[in-house]
């Protein structure tokens, strides 16, 4: 195999185009090996040099509701009644730790989202 560690960019851009190449490459195969060992140094090679943002709480929440399709009273029984769901959802209230908790356990939002919050907005 002629794999080697990818260290700039042209490496990395080589490396994909490896990938593409191997795509259709069958499990345990000297072709499959490579693609797995390839797109393994790939996503190291991306999380270092590519990070991800996490998304605030808000856009977290928002996001599970739509891909569930969950309603405002889905989530009352982890935020509290509806009154405080809009708040929270509209960035008037900020969610309490029991909340994130809640949150994280029923609908798997990574805690680290769930954390990141933006800071309630005050139109008075």
């Amino acid at each position: 195999m002629d794999i080697k560690p990818i260290k700039t960019d042209a490496d990395y851009r080589a490396a994909l185009k490896k990938v593409e190449s191997l795509m259709m490459a069958e499990p345990n195969t000297p072709e499959g090996e490579k693609l797995d060992i390839l797109v393994t140094l790939i996503e190291a090679y991306e999380l270092k040099h590519f990070p991800l943002d996490l998304p605030d709480a808000v856009e977290a929440i928002k996001f599970e509701m739509e891909h569930k399709g969950l309603t405002v009273k889905d989530l009352e029984p982890m935020i509290g009644k509806s009154n405080r769901v809009y708040e929270v959802l509209n960035r008037k209230r900020a969610l309490t730790l029991r909340m994130i908790q809640k949150l994280h356990q029923e609908l798997g939002i990574p805690a680290e989202s769930l954390i990141k919050q933006s800071t309630p907005t005050n139109n008075v």
